[in-house]
Order: structure tokens, then C-alpha cells, then sequence
């Protein structure tokens, strides 16, 4: 449930309009009233580890993610790929036995995850833009110069390159999905893909009903609303 000055949001004319209230990043409205579903902490989980190269990893991952495995995250980089499994102790194991790799040392993969979450990991804290690239998992490489890091059993790619926005934003369209520059570079062009003239005309007429006086956050996503 969501409330947004004492009235519950429900689903309007097809959108959940918690969700675009919620990524809007506070240009549609207030988050006032929030309700959060908690789960219990996993049994067991388990952390393999892999020497793949990103071609090999991407297949690895679409192949287990079709199939009835407690995966719960994944990560690439460096022909290193890691696998966290979690769930009850008898479903991580039987998985880990079906999966093989390296077992990781759960002190170690504790923090691995947790750097890697909270954005601290040594690889994000190297200089240069920083590309946030969201495509379907099964997508094939990108093949664009730089350096990478995926998540999201592929679906998520993180790249730092000198490339202009022109040709991540050409590549990441090329393979269904849209880039974002998350961090550092020149933002000109601006940090998000431009929308195309639909999509904008939505944005338009959702900002007009949410905010009418254009108080919130003007400009954050797109500029000029």
C-alpha cells in the first residue's frame, strides 16, 4: 500500500502508479506512507565461483536461470563469474552438487555481495564514466570497449569507457535495453536516454496530473518537465 497526501494509490488506466510514483526520483510526487513486505533470512546460502569468459558466463546464466535453482545473485567480471545460492539447506546443496565451481569462503562471499550492493566494491572506485546498461539477459555481448561488470544474471551491465553516449546509447537500443550514465563523464547529452516522442507525450501528461504547478524535482529525468 502507498498513500500520497492521505489517499491510497491503486492501479489507473493500466500503470501501477506505486511504481511510477516510486521511480519517478520525486518529480511526480511525496512518498508519505510506505508498507514494506519483509522475508526471513535464508537457511543456507552458498557462494560458487567460476573461470568463465563473458560470452561463456552469459550462456551459463540463462541456462541456470531457466532452470528450478535457489539463485539468488550473480556477478561477471574479469572472466571471473559469481553465483550466490540461497534458500533451504537441502535446495542450496543439491544445487551446488548440480552446478560444480569453486566454493567460496562464507566470510568472503559476505562482503563480496555486500561491497558489490552497497557500490563500494574496488572495481566501481576506478576513475572514468561509469555506464548503467539495462538489456535483456539474454543478449549477447556487448562488444563496446571498456571495462564491465554484470549483474542481474546478465540483464544488468555496468561499463566504464571514454565511448560517447552516442554509441553505448546506439548499442544498448541494438540489443533492447536502454543506457544511463550513472557516474562522471559529460552530461550534456544527459544522464538519461532521451525518450522517444510517445513515450515523452506520456511523461508530459502524467507530470501535468501529479504535479500541476511543476514543484517537484523539475528536470530531474527529463528536461523541461
Amino acid at each position: 500500500m502507498l498513500r500520497f497526501g492521505g489517499t491510497v494509490i491503486k492501479n489507473v488506466a493500466g500503470y501501477d502508479m506505486a511504481r511510477v510514483l516510486a521511480g519517478s526520483m520525486g518529480t511526480l510526487g511525496l512518498i508519505v506512507d510506505v508498507s514494506l513486505k519483509v522475508l526471513p533470512r535464508p537457511r543456507l546460502e552458498m557462494t560458487l565461483r567460476y573461470a568463465l569468459d563473458e560470452s561463456a558466463a552469459l550462456n551459463a546464466l540463462n541456462y541456470w536461470g531457466g532452470r528450478p535453482l535457489p539463485l539468488s545473485a550473480s556477478a561477471w567480471e574479469g572472466g571471473q563469474l559469481m553465483l550466490r545460492l540461497s534458500g533451504s539447506s537441502s535446495a542450496v546443496q543439491s544445487a551446488a552438487a548440480q552446478l560444480g565451481g569453486e566454493a567460496v569462503d562464507a566470510r568472503q562471499a559476505s562482503d563480496f555481495w555486500r561491497e558489490l550492493r552497497e557500490q563500494r566494491a574496488a572495481w566501481f572506485a576506478a576513475s572514468g564514466p561509469l555506464w548503467r546498461l539495462s538489456i535483456p539477459s539474454t543478449a549477447p555481448p556487448l562488444q563496446l570497449a571498456g571495462e564491465q561488470l554484470l549483474e542481474w544474471g546478465g540483464g544488468l551491465r555496468w561499463l566504464r569507457t571514454q565511448l560517447p553516449a552516442e554509441a553505448i546509447r546506439a548499442r544498448a537500443a541494438e540489443l533492447g535495453g536502454h543506457a544511463t550514465l550513472f557516474r562522471g563523464g559529460d552530461r550534456k547529452q544527459g544522464v538519461f536516454t532521451p525518450l522517444p516522442v510517445a513515450i515523452l507525450a506520456i511523461h508530459r501528461r502524467l507530470k501535468t496530473q501529479f504535479d500541476p504547478a511543476g514543484i517537484f524535482n523539475p528536470g530531474r529525468l527529463v528536461a523541461g518537465l
